[in-house]
């Protein structure tokens, strides 16, 4: 027993109390107004993803359900999974407005086998900042395997290592300042607002790990997955600093003049079978 902070309690506190924020802020009412619209996460990761139509795809860490309703949208039989209630709640109500039929389950990543079932789909689907919240990263990827069909895949887009270990000590310069690789103790943060603005947050501490991206393929190949592919971007789906460049599809990158470091990648993987 540990009578340190209850990190699973704190994060849980502090994403719902984000539902109501991002509810006014993820674009809701553009994704109800278009029947094929999907979201800007999505519609990057589309070119990758391939014909979604008539795979089992879950979504872990699914969250209010836009990125998860925008895959069904593609052709998937969705479910999408998260420990929040207020975010399954609210994911729910989203995909009967869009008539969409998904499953939405609360629960933990790690209890994703229990509640869901063993290889019961072709398609992991999780993307970003999702993976920063895990204490664990050769847990969830075995969980991943877990869930995957023979021959089903893996498909992680997420924000690069590097940018969760750097930190901003002047406009447009940045430094190294958290651990690059995995650490049993967690960053703790406090911010106010999420990054969508809004409003401010009622719970605003939190509590993350990084994860080395040779940890992460490593995982994933302990795991029994073959990897398909790995690619790195200079760009991310948010404002990471506020001094960040938007490129014109919903994405910020480092501005002209400023080092290139990666800012989110790419991760497939295939079971075998």
């Amino acid at each position: 027993m540990s009578d340190g902070p209850d990190h699973r309690a704190l994060n849980l506190s502090n994403w719902e109390s984000r539902v109501p924020v991002h509810l006014a802020g993820y674009g809701i009412d553009r994704l109800l107004a278009t029947p094929d619209r999907v979201s800007d996460v999505v519609a990057f990761d589309r070119p990758r993803l391939g014909d979604l139509a008539g795979l089992d795809v879950v979504h872990l860490q699914c969250h209010i359900g836009t990125d998860t309703v925008s895959l069904a949208r593609l052709g998937a039989r969705v479910t999408g999974l998260d420990f929040s209630p207020s975010a399954i709640a609210a994911a729910r109500d989203l995909a009967t407005r869009a008539g969409i039929d998904a499953t939405f389950v609360e629960a933990d990543v790690d209890d994703a086998v229990t509640v869901l079932g063993a290889a019961r789909f072709d398609v992991v689907y999780t993307g970003i900042g999702a993976l920063c919240w895990l204490p664990d990263i050769t847990r969830w990827a075995a969980t991943v395997a877990a869930l995957l069909r023979p021959g089903g895949r893996l498909y992680l887009r997420e924000g690069h290592p590097v940018l969760w270990a750097t930190d901003e000590i002047a406009p447009g310069r940045l430094e190294l300042k958290y651990s690059y690789f995995e650490q049993p103790e967690p960053f703790r943060f406090e911010e106010a607002f999420t990054y969508t603005d809004g409003e401010a947050l009622a719970e605003p501490v939190g509590y993350e790990w990084n994860h080395g991206l040779g940890e992460i393929v490593q995982a994933v190949l302990d795991a029994g997955l073959t990897l398909t592919r790995l690619v790195e971007h200079d760009e991310v789906d948010w404002p990471a600093y506020p001094w960040m460049v938007e490129t014109g599809r919903a994405h910020w990158r480092l501005p002209d003049g400023a080092t290139p470091v990666p800012l989110e990648y790419t991760l497939e993987a295939r079971k075998p079978g």
